[in-house]
């Protein structure tokens, strides 16, 4: 690893020594051909240059890299659930907790699906701050786990209490669920959330796609005065594809984007500030995750979480 911001980015997860897996952290500093494992030479990869193989031994390495993701899940799901039950008197604590268990499952996971994986922007990754995330594909979940900061809090849709392991410990860490079909819950609950976010100086994670600016769910947060700060994934839509039992070995960017301060904004302007970030996702995808042109510029249309 190179420069400081992707050193101690790296060191905060305490895994790299345990998983060598193909990870590049590009921070502010150069970064060198030899830093990047198992990726030779100058140039790094890129999703574009992914080549699809076929072939039925590569169909064979795919499902087994996911039963072993699924039973190592299982492992560490159990070892944090016994952790999680001692500590229910203590809310924010399963919070961090929570956290903890995605750094090593989250990065364990992607260890064993075998990825490239280049971080960007990691000077960023340890600040105070809602991190916002595109959502293409499950492989986004573990790198989200992985990389979030410790005391970071998430916020999903109802139904996931019914994902096999992972639901049912994201309830016991005390993240929160929504029902989307209920605006007006739904805002009081992200309010509730915004007053926990201040009063133990939390950091938050969503993905904002399929949320409506005009049911006001991102307003709340306003009164954090936390930055915002984009991660913006690539890849991992022809790694993992939706609906599919196949992972593909395409390699993996994870960027994250300077923060964006939020303490001056307006409510009434609120549409325009998420317009604003997603102009920014816009500039920063490929064009292969571009939203279509017949799609408009709502990003609410391309629900994926």
């Amino acid at each position: 690893m190179d420069g400081s911001g992707g050193s101690s980015f790296l060191r905060g997860r305490r895994l790299e020594s345990c998983f060598e897996a193909s990870v590049r952290s590009r921070g502010p500093a150069k970064a060198r051909p030899e830093d990047a494992v198992g990726q030779p030479g100058p140039r790094r990869a890129a999703a574009a240059d992914f080549v699809d193989d076929d072939r039925w031994i590569t169909v064979i390495l795919s499902v087994v890299r996911i039963v072993v993701c699924f039973l190592s899940m299982a492992v560490t799901t159990a070892v944090w659930a016994v952790i999680m039950l001692l500590l229910l008197p203590w809310p924010y604590a399963r919070i961090r907790q929570g956290n903890l268990y995605g750094h090593v499952t989250g990065r364990m996971l992607m260890w064993i699906l075998g990825n490239p994986i280049t971080i960007e922007g990691s000077e960023f990754s340890n600040t105070r701050a809602i991190f916002i995330c595109n959502h293409a594909s499950p492989i986004d979940i573990f790198l989200v786990m992985w990389l979030t900061p410790t005391g970071t809090v998430g916020i999903a849709k109802k139904e996931i209490i019914w994902y096999p392991l992972f639901g049912q410990l994201y309830m016991l860490a005390n993240h929160l669920r929504i029902d989307r079909s209920n605006p007006t819950a739904a805002i009081e609950s992200i309010k509730q959330v915004a007053r926990a976010i201040v009063k133990k100086k939390l950091s938050l994670i969503i993905f904002p796609e399929g949320t409506r600016s005009k049911t006001g769910r991102l307003l709340p947060f306003k009164k954090t005065r936390l930055p915002i700060v984009p991660m913006v994934l690539t890849g991992t839509h022809l790694a993992w594809r939706k609906n599919s039992l196949r992972v593909r070995p395409a390699p993996l960017t994870v960027k994250y984007l300077p923060p964006i301060k939020t303490d001056d904004w307006e409510a009434e302007k609120i549409d325009d500030y998420v317009e604003m970030i997603h102009a920014l996702y816009v500039d920063h995808l490929p064009e292969s995750q571009k939203p279509l042109v017949s799609e408009g510029r709502d990003v609410s249309k391309r629900s994926n979480s």
